[in-house]
């Protein structure tokens, strides 16, 4: 029962998105993401961002969590009491680079973002090695990423 209630994770909260997006990228995200093991890393105060990596096309979904978004982690400290809209960019590329390099890709660079909603950003990324085939054993973040 677990397994499918976290299984249906990500189509939920992508449902949920609409009323905050519309129906922007919904079909893309869907099909580009639904099927790829979240992973979590951290960044800034402990701010947990979950990561949807899809190592065939080279493009990550960076999710965050909406109460953060609303109340922000970084107010009066790092942020300077800026609201949590104003600093959304560099703490979804923090997650980004931070995801690169804890997965043995510190060459990767980062080379496109599409914001899909405050809770949404996909960024593109280019690597010198090969994409790998299907089915490869690649590095993930050890001991952070979310149960099935």
């Amino acid at each position: 029962m677990a397994k499918t209630v976290r299984r249906l994770a990500l189509p939920l909260m992508l449902v949920g998105s609409l009323g905050i997006s519309g129906c922007t990228g919904f079909g893309y995200i869907s099909q580009t993401y639904v099927s790829q093991v979240p992973q979590v890393v951290t960044i800034g105060c402990n701010e947990p961002y979950e990561i949807y990596d899809n190592r065939q096309r080279r493009r990550v979904l960076v999710v965050s969590n909406a109460l953060r978004e609303v109340a922000g982690c970084e107010l009066g400290r790092g942020g300077m009491d800026r609201a949590p809209a104003e600093t959304r960019p560099a703490r979804f590329r923090a997650a980004m680079r931070t995801y690169l390099d804890e997965t043995a890709r510190e060459d990767c660079k980062i080379t496109g973002e599409t914001v899909f909603s405050d809770l949404q950003t996909e960024f593109a990324y280019a690597c010198d090695a090969p994409v790998e085939p299907r089915g490869t054993v690649v590095p993930r973040l050890p001991g952070r990423r979310t149960q099935r």
